[in-house]
């Protein structure tokens, strides 16, 4: 497949370089025609066909033969072993025993119950009326009587006096000394209260 892409590639080629050739060719003539004469010029050589590259045959590939399995071998079959009969077990006979019999208990007489005599009803007593307080009547609070509102006094405007401005003299600054380092705290440890007990 790739030598045929190529040659095709290729005579596609020589075919544009043909019909370029002739292109520029009859464009040639016609500018001979109308220009002056000239000095001839020769012509273009013609490019030769390039032989087409013969590729060998492809190789036949040969049918490998199937490999033939040997036939399963056949498993004998085995004899099932005959088991013995189960022993047959005598079931021993046990002798039941004897209960004796329980004697019955004699019911004795539920004992009479003697009956609660009624106790008489209580009349309920009566209870008061208990009279229910008069309250005084709310007191009349007095209406305040409003103060007439008084005009505010009109405050006159003042001048402002304008100060000069009194020229204040630099001082020179005062370098103070290095504070002196502090020696560490002491750690005071107090001792703990125990709380007193209710």
């Amino acid at each position: 497949m790739g030598c045929k892409n190529a040659m095709s590639s290729s005579a596609l080629l020589l075919m544009a370089l043909l019909l370029s050739c002739s292109a520029m060719g009859s464009a040639a003539r016609h500018l001979e025609e109308k220009a002056p004469p000239k000095e001839e010029y020769k012509p273009h050589p013609t490019v030769p066909e390039l032989p087409k590259p013969e590729l060998p045959p492809h190789p036949v590939v040969p049918e490998l033969p199937k490999p033939e399995l040997p036939p399963h071998p056949v498993v004998p079959e085995l004899p099932k072993p005959e088991l013995p009969p189960h022993p047959v077990v005598p079931k021993p006979e046990l002798p039941h025993p004897v209960v004796p019999e329980v004697p019955k208990v004699p019911e004795l007489p539920h004992p009479a119950v003697p009956e609660v005599p009624k106790l008489p009803e209580l009349p309920h007593p009566a209870v008061p009326e208990v009279p229910k307080p008069e309250l005084p009547p709310h007191p009349v609070v007095p209406e305040i009587p409003k103060v007439p509102e008084m005009p505010h006094p009109v405050v006159p405007e003042l001048p402002k006096p304008e100060l000069p401005h009194p020229a204040v003299p630099e001082f020179p600054k005062h370098q103070l000394p290095p504070k002196p380092e502090l020696p560490p705290k002491p750690e005071v440890h107090y001792p703990k209260l125990e709380a007193k007990q209710p």
